[in-house]
């Protein structure tokens, strides 16, 4: 639940596409309780090659500031031709935005995972924490954060810890372990630093098993606590669960079991095309989970 807490303004980028998917995203931002002098910038980009979308697209702005207005939000509206993500990332640089919000349109196609969607492309290039909204919006009743013990799982954290959240939200905080395996056992070994990496048999005793599981539940629920103690000096409280197996698998089923309406998760950022090779539990979690996602990227 949340704590009463004064919060600070919000300038948010809305992009605007007139689909059921960017209509939730205004609904979701009816939800909110703003903090005065919030703000919201709703854009809506179409192709040069695609004039016929300019009166359906004023109409769906005018909709927009209409719904926002009357929930208390300050709003302007514009609609500009170009490329979606390029304009609407440019927008956020110019409008120095807090946070893009942007429908789930177009993300789940079968080429949609290699070529990227416009809030896959937002996502990836974008320095900014990104809302990713799909429809039906049914209200934010139940919100996870997916926590890893990063740096930026700790930006995520403390942005999660001072958004204004509806009061009625309810929060549940996770960690996903790695499953236990011996190639898992050397990864944490060598991650440990400065001790000698122990030579693990391809075949690990029962015991030696059994004690390198203890260390990681150890250490994962040493991660949950930390998390659990930002958002309860921010006055939020939350259901935590430590978990093992396929992060991605296991947070989209936690989700799924739980009916959770939100899930947020950190993210360093790829650009590179090794990064983009190998994915990401972010990008995972876009494609394929039922809910909306939040993805609060690191620092460049």
């Amino acid at each position: 639940m949340c704590a009463e807490q004064k919060k600070n303004p919000l300038n948010i980028l809305l992009g605007i596409d007139g689909s059921e998917h960017s209509q939730a995203a205004v609904e979701l931002l009816c939800d909110l309780p703003a903090p005065s002098q919030s703000k919201v910038l709703a854009l809506a980009v179409f192709s040069p090659r695609q004039l016929e979308k300019h009166a359906m697209l004023q109409d769906a702005l005018n909709q927009t500031q209409s719904r926002l207005v009357a929930t208390g939000w300050q709003i302007e509206t514009e609609l500009k031709a170009g490329n979606p993500a390029e304009t609407l990332l440019e927008y956020a640089e110019l409008k120095k935005s807090d946070m893009i919000v942007i429908g789930a349109i177009g993300l789940r196609a079968t080429l949609g995972i290699l070529l990227g969607g416009v809030a896959q492309q937002i996502v990836e290039y974008g320095r900014w924490p990104v809302l990713v909204v799909r429809s039906p919006y049914l209200g934010l009743k139940k919100v996870l954060l997916a926590t890893d013990g990063s740096q930026y799982s700790q930006i995520a954290c403390n942005f999660f810890a001072s958004f204004p959240w509806p009061e009625a939200t309810a929060f549940h905080l996770i960690h996903v372990l790695a499953p236990v395996t011996p190639a898992t056992m050397a990864a944490s070994a060598m991650i440990g630093g400065a001790e000698p990496i122990p030579a693990f048999p391809a075949f690990p005793t029962s015991a030696e098993a059994t004690a390198w599981q203890k260390e990681e539940e150890e250490k994962g629920q040493a991660i949950l606590d930390q998390s659990l103690k930002t958002l309860q000096e921010n006055g939020l409280q939350a259901r935590c669960k430590l978990m093992r197996g396929d992060a991605a698998t296991e947070i989209i089923a936690y989700a799924r079991h739980n009916q959770i309406d939100l899930i947020i998760s950190g993210s360093r950022g790829l650009s590179t095309m090794a990064g983009w090779m190998l994915g990401s539990v972010s990008r995972k979690l876009i494609h394929y989970s039922a809910c909306s996602v939040l993805v609060v990227r690191g620092l460049k």
